[in-house]
């Protein structure tokens, strides 16, 4: 009798686990080769992923295909990895998709449009307000952080900007080193690291809506011209069906209550459809700079 008891305990104890699972796994991915999505690293790869996982979800429910992120280290790495990982699509910066559309024929397809009704950024050079530094005359001899050489705001743009200026950063400047990511280059100039710095305005209109230190302690020297936000790309391969599936629920996401939920906690209203001529103000800013996008060399150095 006292087996029976035990027996018929340890069955009702699992009832609950059994229950637990069969509804886990009504709400499995869907199964099959999963899609594969490359993320930049616009911030710390740990709240890249977070940001981007809901929405991966969101789209792996809508086209019935699993999707799989890959936050990589460094922006050059994007376009090295989207060819020998073999990856589907990636959300590219502005910068790094045309050099991938240059490079590999991706295909943009969608954006998101931001809280604030913005679908661009811009690029932002800053200082420390005690720097002493309020012109481009007065950061000769300084050290200047960027992020990445495949980056728009963090390196395209403030090259053009030392170009409008005929001045060559590179002779013209005491140091300069690439930071990894946009959060990074903020942080260094606030902490005394760099004299300067370029970072796209939404990475620094986040930090400083959280760090009142940042709106304190550094001033903006320059702002650049808007460039599309980060959009998804496709490789030019990808089947018709699955890139029509994948750009309808991405643009039909604010009229969906769970698609609602999502876009708020990534941050946007919506998405809006993209095309390669939204890019123009890019392709101008590499013409101006004598930057030939098929054979540059995107690597730091």
């Amino acid at each position: 009798m006292n087996r029976i008891f035990i027996i018929i305990c340890l069955c009702a104890a699992l009832l609950p686990g059994c229950s637990k699972t069969e509804k886990a796994s009504s709400q499995k991915m869907p199964e099959g080769k999963p899609l594969l999505i490359g993320l930049i690293p616009e911030q710390n790869i740990f709240r890249q992923f977070d940001r981007y996982e809901p929405l991966a979800r969101y789209l792996s429910k809508k086209i019935g295909v699993n999707i799989k992120l890959s936050v990589l280290p460094r922006y050059g790495n994007i376009i090295n990895n989207f060819k020998s990982e073999k990856m589907d699509a990636a959300f590219f910066g502005s910068f790094t998709y045309a050099l991938a559309h240059a490079k590999l024929g991706v295909e943009v397809i969608a954006r998101p449009v931001g809280l604030n009704g913005a679908s661009t950024y811009h690029g932002l050079i800053f200082v420390r307000k005690d720097s002493g530094v309020k012109s481009v005359q007065d950061m000769k001899g300084k050290r200047f952080a960027f992020v990445d050489k495949a980056t728009t705001a963090g390196y395209l743009l403030p090259r053009v900007y030392f170009h409008e200026h005929e001045l060559d950063y590179r002779t013209f400047l005491k140091e300069s080193y690439f930071s990894g990511t946009h959060e990074d280059a903020i942080y260094d100039v606030l902490n005394r690291k760099a004299d300067i710095g370029a970072a796209k305005n939404t990475v620094y209109e986040k930090l400083a809506a959280t760090d009142s230190r940042i709106k304190n302690e550094l001033v903006i020297l320059e702002r650049s011209p808007d460039v599309p936000e980060n959009g998804l790309a496709v490789r030019k391969d990808l089947g018709d069906t699955i890139k029509k599936k994948m750009k309808e629920a991405l643009l039909g996401m604010y009229s969906d209550p769970e698609g609602i939920a999502v876009l708020k906690d990534f941050g946007a209203q919506k998405f809006i459809e993209t095309a390669d001529k939204d890019y123009l103000p890019v392709y101008q800013y590499a013409r101006e700079v004598h930057l030939d996008l098929a054979t540059y060399d995107y690597l730091n150095e």
